[in-house]
């Protein structure tokens, strides 16, 4: 299983903005320090800024989180730039053969247990804030 990066590009992202948060950040800026193209760290601004955790100010550039980090969880982050189908983590494949005795089982047997690792990792998520990986970064 993979996610994507966005999620992790999207936390660095905001480390940066609290790092750097009396000099006007861009997406340039930021894109010299995940050492990705700006076009990336664009498209996941305006996802976070969707999910009102930024606010971004066009032309001369400045970016600033619109909640406290306390109040800024990494499922919160993960929320704003991972879109899940349907919700779930895990997808089934669509058309397994109903004649056959596994086909016919395989997503009622799989769905619960996939169901819970998904509610645990969002559980572990939810419990960690910005404020918390902030002060790690902290800590030298």
């Amino acid at each position: 299983m993979k996610i994507s990066s966005r999620f992790t590009i999207a936390v660095h992202t905001l480390l940066c903005i609290l790092e750097f948060k009396d000099e006007k950040i861009t997406s340039n800026f930021i894109s010299e320090s995940v050492q990705v193209n700006p076009v990336i760290i664009r498209n996941i601004l305006i996802q976070l800024q969707k999910a009102d955790i930024i606010t971004v100010k066009r032309g001369t550039g400045g970016i600033s989180l619109n909640k406290k980090t306390e109040n800024i969880t990494l499922l919160d982050i993960f929320n704003a730039v991972e879109s899940l189908d349907e919700g779930k983590l895990f997808s089934f494949h669509e058309n397994p053969n109903k004649k056959c005795p596994v086909g016919n089982r395989i997503n009622d047997i799989l769905q619960p247990k996939l169901d819970n690792v998904q509610h645990a990792m969002e559980k572990e998520l939810k419990k960690t804030t910005l404020k918390d990986i902030y002060k790690s970064l902290q800590t030298k």
